[in-house]
């Protein structure tokens, strides 16, 4: 079972997927902040004057750690700043579910969504797999590993 879990190339399709679907995630938000207030506060969960700064900053915050985690950069740092996401993304879905909310999910500008059991899984699987990366952090395909090299041939010569 180990030798599933530390497996290189499960690590790199986890951290892949949960890159590009963050990276995919933030452009659209990015592209249209107002659109994506509008979705937060249909949450009503937080108060306006934060909503407009979670608005401008939770789009950015996706892309920068989805383009580390494809390129392998600060690992287990990004792979935490995810999973907590997906834990907020979790409780705002599960809050919205409990109260009778139908509204869109807000993940992806564009598409429709409803909040819903569906998306607490699918988020829930997403933190499995932040939580995966977590704990076995695979360096062989990130940038992190290239700089590691090219330390030790400077070192050596």
């Amino acid at each position: 079972m180990q030798k599933i879990f530390e497996n290189q190339y499960l690590s790199l399709i986890v951290r892949l997927v949960i890159g590009f679907l963050f990276i995919l995630a933030g452009l659209g938000k990015a592209a249209d902040p107002a659109f994506f207030a509008k979705e937060i506060m249909n949450y009503s969960i937080m108060p306006v004057s934060i909503v407009n700064v979670m608005a401008l900053a939770m789009p950015w915050i996706e892309l920068v750690v989805g383009i580390l985690l494809i390129a392998g950069v600060r690992i287990k740092a990004n792979a935490m700043i995810t999973g907590g996401l997906m834990l907020i993304f979790i409780v705002a879905v599960f809050s919205a579910m409990v109260r009778g909310l139908n509204i869109n999910c807000g993940c992806f500008t564009g598409k429709i969504v409803l909040v819903g059991w569906p998306k607490i899984i699918e988020n829930t699987m997403m933190f499995i797999g932040c939580l995966y990366i977590f704990l076995f952090p695979v360096q062989k395909f990130s940038v992190e590993n290239i700089n590691q090299k090219n330390l030790e041939k400077t070192s050596i010569q």
